[in-house]
């Protein structure tokens, strides 16, 4: 079994992390805030894009340096809900700081502030047949005028 790791210094490693845990799902209660850590962890169910046929891999991903967490549109006090994570952004405050949203259906976002990117992705164990492959509908166009 091929165990996938990456570590992000910069806003390009993170963009191709961020493409690896597209459609990745987590439960609200696999999510971890460690302040005195100064660490932000999660553990997701990772589909993967690369496999021959759908299946998921258990995955864990955790930021270092991290100054504060923001939630928005996410019920924290739900352990057991679900979350599809379909993106993780950054934007730069000021060299090297900036803030990482991880972006999820439905409209909910988790914002981590960071003095500096310092990321890792990890495969830690079994891999499962996936129930079918997660598709994106294409963005509706509008019929105006430009």
């Amino acid at each position: 079994m091929d165990l996938l790791r990456l570590v992000a210094f910069d806003p390009e490693d993170l963009a191709v992390i961020s493409a690896h845990l597209q459609d990745s799902l987590l439960r609200v209660g696999d999510i971890a805030y460690l302040p005195r850590e100064r660490r932000f962890a999660i553990q997701t169910r990772r589909y993967d894009w690369e496999a021959a046929t759908p299946q998921r891999r258990l995955t864990c991903m955790h930021f270092e340096n991290v100054t504060g967490v923001r939630v928005r549109g996410i019920d924290q006090t739900n352990k057991d809900a679900v979350l599809n994570l379909l993106a993780i952004a950054f934007e730069e405050t000021s060299a090297p700081s900036g803030t990482a949203t991880l972006i999820f259906a439905e409209g909910g976002a988790i914002q981590v502030d960071l003095e500096c990117i310092e990321m890792q992705m990890k495969d830690t164990g079994p891999v499962w047949a996936a129930e079918s492959r997660p598709s994106h509908e294409e963005p509706v166009q509008s019929a105006g005028r430009l």
